[in-house]
């Protein structure tokens, strides 16, 4: 399978990984050292080729995604859900693109986003809170299965809120139980 866009990924193993599965042209941005010059590349990319982030489902993975979408708005997001992509590697539980297999990586990659700019709110911090996504023993678990169905993979409370809003998702298509694909 062809892969159009330019696939950001954090090193050189998540790029083996995915040409394992895939044709795919990807730029790597060496963990959190992405440089200035890096989201110039980014920028280039976008504009010509289009890009995805396709970074792990972790912290780091966050913050990288995160900067490049500051820098760089109109980037396709695709994201793995953290259960789907780990390994015991040495003994240690380790996460990241590098050990998801070809099911995960190709259904993350369907499931591609792209946030719109920020703007009004379309779902209340107080909307938010009502649901039991924030401040109930099993508001995490909460989180996880609205964060997966919504295809923006797993967050704390107020990440997850934010990336609900920049896709303008609503109290009521939460409360229907609507996914992205709908």
């Amino acid at each position: 399978m062809k892969i159009k866009e330019i696939i950001v990924v954090e090193g050189k193993k998540d790029t083996a990984n995915l040409k394992r599965w895939l044709d795919v042209d990807t730029l790597e941005t060496s963990g959190t050292g992405l440089t200035e010059a890096t989201l110039d590349q980014v920028r280039q990319w976008a504009k010509t080729r289009g890009v995805i982030i396709f970074t792990d489902p972790d912290t780091p993975g966050d913050q990288i995604r995160q900067r490049i979408n500051s820098a760089v708005p109109g980037c396709k997001n695709a994201f793995l859900p953290s259960g789907k992509a780990w390994e015991i590697v040495r003994g240690k539980r380790k996460v990241g693109v590098e050990h998801a297999g070809k099911q995960e990586i190709l259904a993350a990659l369907e499931h591609c986003l792209t946030y719109e700019s920020a703007g009004e709110n379309t779902l209340s911090w107080s909307e938010f809170v009502e649901l039991g996504l924030t401040g109930l023993p099993d508001s995490a678990q909460r989180r996880k299965e609205v964060g997966n169905r919504w295809h923006v993979g797993e967050a704390n409370a107020k990440t997850l809120w934010k990336r609900l809003n920049l896709l303008k998702v609503t109290k009521a298509m939460l409360e229907e139980g609507r996914d992205a694909d709908e």
